[in-house]
């Protein structure tokens, strides 16, 4: 006792020492002091034993006043252990050990059921201390001596774990309580609910990231199963306490705070995933549903801010490119950030309930699109606020430029959002609940309905730029009509060139690749109407047609642009290609007029399906070694009867057309045939045509069958088109010499008859419009002729 008095002295001494240095004593006595516990051991004749004893009561009393290295615990208990002899002790010095191991017990719970307070993070060394502690308790309940002495004490890992219990419970009231408002309201109580939170989730993860390892690998013990189940239980007692008294007049602010707390509690329960185990729900498995009174306020809320952002967005922009890579301006950043703002807040709602999340999914969805639609509103309008301070049409022309990339720019943004909002996974989730077709309706659906709206502004404004230029194009092309005659065509297109050239490489550089491309189908359908409006007054005079073709070609190509304006297949539309052919026939001559007309009645000839007006046969050959044309009638059938009798007297007229081609071949005539329907005529006829005449385009034999009046002129019972270039013969002697010898091999050839027509013929406009040309009105004199026996 006296040795143990004598050290606990000497050890205080040395603590309070190196406590005055700032410096941790390391469980090692002075010589000095040594060599006097050295004396007086040996003089009092105490074995080892007992000289051990007197350290570890000295020592273990002495660490629970004062603060020093618990290693030196670990060598008193080791060498109490490796020399332990049970009955060596007397009974009071068993009773005093006794004591010690349990007294230093107690006392070693204790901290550990404070070790929040204890041992804070917040200090270097707490860590290693706590591990210390940790390995004295484990270690003096292994020893012989403690097993012998205290066998009424329960289980270390029992007690340990009572003690984190009951020391968590008494950190969280203690936190409460810090953190209870000074004012009672509900915003006071809501921030207040947060803080709590907030606690809990940095405790736990302190358990889950530092203090937890030190229990399982000294003891086996899951503090942070143990903290997590008992706080998870604390936390939603309280919060539904106090969410009970929040009536549904919540304020914004309120509901903001909740907000916040949702989004700890939400974080506090992804935790549970560190459990190692647990029996049973959660209290915490519902929380979101204490919070749906809340959800339409803060989709509100993040409506409104995104709406402000974009509106205050809008009002700074001056509508100018960011840079020379960026073609859109500062406002569709500012809705960018907006879009993401509400995406993220979808992500940190993360609504566990997939029924309830496929609403609140609608509601964002419908909130972005009435932001985007409000925003082509108002950035059109900032546009034209801008450009009505200012006279300088290019400045305003490229405002609109800018406000097009703008929204293109948002209509991409718009075709991320799925992705972004991950609808895959929602739809995954909900797919018990909500129907595929509901799916795709509601959101898929509100989605393009959008899109079709951004896309029908940008061709609003697209159409606005082209308007713009149509007055220039239409000056250019009316100087280009009133250009003098003598002038060269490639020069009197010069100045519409050079203007749209101008014109189009300053919005190329202004405008997205997507929307220039449209501006061009634009402009390049105004400048074919313009043409077209234009060639209408312009029929006379065939040298304006000639400028008009250069013309359209050379806006072929500048519209091309070397292929990086339109594709040709898009330049090629039905209106081009129909100037085009209106700009060839009207340039053409009267001749070559007459042979395109020959040429479309072959081309109808062979269309024809049916034989409403009867049909005629005939055998045609060419003989080449006599250049002549033979032509062999053998029947007409089906014919209409036209006279009063119910009959018809048919005779056919044979004619080589063009007429200009063949002046010298003079008509033909066939018997007539009285009162028959299907007469039989089996006549021949030979031509004297030279080759080249005879395969030139739109040579042709034209049949005429009349029905035979005696006292009028005859009636028309139709024609019909034979086309000489296909007529066997033509392409060579052997050819010719073999259809000789063997007749039969000449075919048949059936022609239905059809009757002329004038309405609505192009080229029979364009002759009528000649009116000094006497070929041109004696061909239309003919043609009407028959279109008149026709009618009758």
């Amino acid at each position: 006792m006296v040795h143990r008095h004598l050290l606990q002295q000497m050890v205080s001494h040395e603590i309070l020492q190196h406590q005055a240095r700032s410096t941790s004593w390391d469980g090692e006595l002075s010589k000095h002091a040594g060599t006097i516990l050295y004396l007086h051991a040996t003089q009092k004749d105490l074995s080892d034993f007992h000289q051990v004893m007197a350290q570890w009561l000295a020592y273990s009393k002495l660490y629970q006043a004062l603060e020093f290295n618990s290693s030196c615990l670990l060598h008193q208990i080791t060498s109490i252990e490796y020399q332990w002899v049970q009955g060596r002790l007397k009974s009071e010095q068993e009773a005093e050990l006794t004591e010690s191991f349990q007294s230093l017990l107690a006392y070693g719970i204790s901290l550990i059921q404070r070790y929040r307070i204890v041992f804070p993070l917040s200090h270097p060394k707490s860590t290693h201390r706590l591990q210390g502690l940790l390995r004295v308790l484990v270690q003096v309940c292994k020893v012989k001596a403690f097993r012998e002495l205290c066998t009424l004490t329960p289980d270390l890992k029992q007690m340990v774990t009572e003690a984190l219990k009951s020391g968590t419970t008494e950190w969280f009231y203690m936190k409460k309580q810090h953190l209870k408002p000074m004012v009672k309201s509900m915003e006071e109580n809501g921030k207040a609910l947060v803080n709590l939170v907030m606690e809990v989730n940095g405790d736990l993860q302190q358990c889950n990231q530092t203090w937890n390892k030190f229990f399982l690998n000294a003891m086996k013990v899951d503090l942070f199963s143990i903290a997590y189940l008992e706080l998870q239980e604390l936390v939603s007692d309280h919060i539904k306490e106090q969410l009970s008294q929040i009536d549904s007049g919540m304020s914004q602010l309120t509901a903001e705070n909740l907000f916040q707390l949702y989004l700890g509690l939400q974080e506090l329960y992804r935790m549970k995933t560190f459990l190692r185990h647990r029996d049973g729900p959660l209290a915490l498995g519902d929380f979101h549903q204490w919070f749906k009174e809340a959800v339409p306020k803060w989709l509100q809320k993040t409506y409104i801010i995104a709406l402000e952002r974009a509106q205050r967005a809008i009002q700074v922009d001056q509508i100018t490119p960011l840079g020379e890579l960026n073609k859109h301006s500062t406002s569709t950043v500012d809705l960018s950030t907006c879009y993401a703002q509400i995406v993220k807040t979808w992500q940190q709602l993360d609504w566990p309930d997939p029924e309830e999340a496929f609403m609140i999914m609608v509601k964002f969805v419908e909130d972005m699109c009435k932001i985007a639609l409000t925003y082509c509103r108002l950035i059109k309008n900032r546009a034209e606020e801008l450009s009505s301070c200012q006279c300088d049409e290019g400045k305003a022309a490229n405002r609109l430029c800018i406000v097009v990339n703008n929204i293109e720019q948002l209509r991409l943004l718009i075709l991320k959002l799925p992705v972004q909002l991950d609808w895959e996974r929602l739809q995954r989730r909900s797919e018990s609940k909500i129907e595929p077709e509901q799916f795709q309706h509601t959101l898929h659906n509100q989605l393009q309905g959008t899109l079709t709206c951004l896309d029908r502004e940008i061709r609003d404004v697209v159409k606005t730029l082209a308007a713009k230029l149509h007055a220039g194009i239409t000056r250019h092309i009316q100087e280009l009509s009133t250009s003098s005659n003598t002038k060269k065509a490639e020069d009197c297109i010069t100045p519409l060139m050079k203007f749209l050239e101008s014109e189009l490489m300053y919005l190329n550089r202004n405008l997205v690749q997507e929307n220039f491309n449209s501006l061009l189908e634009l402009l390049w359908t105004h400048t074919l109407n313009i043409l077209t409006a234009t060639s209408k007054h312009q029929v006379s005079n065939p040298r304006y047609y000639q400028k008009l073709q250069v013309a359209l070609q050379s806006l072929k190509f500048c519209f091309h642009a070397e292929g990086c304006g339109l594709p040709m297949e898009t330049l090629q539309t039905e209106a081009f290609t129909a100037l085009e052919k209106e700009l060839e026939l009207t340039s053409s001559t009267t001749r070559k007029l007459i042979q395109k007309y020959f040429s479309l009645r072959i081309q109808e000839q062979t269309e024809i399906k049916s034989e409403k007006y009867g049909a005629v046969t005939v055998k045609a050959l060419y003989r080449h070694s006599e250049q002549k044309l033979r032509v062999e009638v053998l029947n007409a059938v089906n014919l209409i009867p036209l006279d009063s009798n119910g009959s018809s007297d048919p005779f056919i007229q044979l004619t080589l057309e063009p007429r200009h081609e063949f002046p010298e071949v003079v008509a033909r005539t066939t018997e007539t045939k009285k009162k028959e329907l299907h007469p039989l005529f089996d006549e021949l006829f030979e031509f004297l045509v030279p080759l080249e005449k005879c395969r030139q385009d739109g040579a042709c034999l034209l049949l005429t069958v009349f029905d035979y009046d005696t006292l009028g002129a005859n009636d028309l019972e139709g024609e019909a088109f034979l086309p000489l270039g296909q007529v066997p013969g033509l392409d060579g002697e052997e050819a010719t010499e073999a259809a000789e010898t063997d007749a039969t091999r000449v075919p048949q050839i059936r022609l239905p008859l059809t009757h002329p027509r004038t309405a609505g013929d192009a080229i029979l406009r364009l002759l009528d419009l000649r009116r000094a040309d006497k070929e041109a009105q004696a061909f239309l004199k003919l043609r009407r002729q028959r279109a008149k026996q026709s009618q009758e």
